[in-house]
C-alpha cells in the first residue's frame, strides 16, 4: 500500500504540472501572436511561470523520495 502512495505523490503533481504548463504556454503562445510586441515581457512572465510549477512538482518529488526512504 506504501508503495502506492509514493507512485501517487509523484504522479498526480507530475501531471497536474504538465497540464498547467501546457495551458500557460499555450496562452503565451496566443498572446504573442496576438502582440508580437510585447513577445520580450510575455516570454519573461512565461519562464517564471514555468519555473514555478516546476518548482512545486520538484517538491512533490522530493516528498516522495522522503515517503520511500521512510517505508
Amino acid at each position: 500500500m506504501s508503495f502506492w502512495a509514493v507512485a501517487l505523490a509523484i504522479a498526480i503533481p507530475a501531471v497536474g504540472s504538465a497540464i498547467s504548463q501546457a495551458i500557460a504556454s499555450r496562452a503565451a503562445m496566443e498572446n504573442i501572436g496576438r502582440q508580437p510586441e510585447a513577445a520580450g515581457d510575455i516570454r519573461t512572465t512565461l519562464i517564471l511561470a514555468l519555473a514555478f510549477m516546476e518548482a512545486l512538482t520538484l517538491f512533490s518529488f522530493v516528498i516522495a523520495i522522503l515517503l520511500w526512504v521512510k517505508m
